[in-house]
């Protein structure tokens, strides 16, 4: 099996869905989409758009009784055309950005916000 991208799924963790997924869709300029309940002790989820057939990852952002939010030591980087103007409107959606836009070399550029439960997310743009 040949492997482009081994990331697959992630999971945001927050305390208010609809807060979180008001701040994601604006932030981001995408709908999230609510994925049927599966479950166990998972409430609430919903998508950020998806390709299956393409590479990269896709997931949600999820309200789960119990679940860890905020830094813990992961990032996840969302691919926008500037990360400083997603860094800005994450500031305007209520988020703080922690690294304003710097440079990765020949890798492009990021930038750093917090989300309103806290939890650390990164923005990347070859801009």
């Amino acid at each position: 099996m040949t492997v482009k991208n081994p990331v697959g799924w992630f999971e945001l963790y927050v305390r208010d869905i609809e807060r979180a997924k008001a701040f994601y869709e604006k932030v981001l300029g995408v709908s999230l989409t609510q994925l049927k309940q599966s479950g166990g002790s998972l409430e609430n989820m919903w998508a950020f758009p998806m390709n299956r057939d393409g590479s990269g990852a896709t997931g949600a952002i999820a309200k789960m009784d119990g679940a860890p939010v905020g830094a813990g030591g992961t990032i996840i980087y969302f691919v926008c055309d500037d990360c400083a103007q997603a860094a800005t409107r994450a500031k305007e959606a209520g988020g703080h950005i922690v690294k304003d836009k710097f440079s990765i070399g020949d890798y492009g550029n990021i930038a750093l916000v917090s989300d309103l439960d806290g939890n650390v997310v990164g923005f990347h743009s070859m801009a």
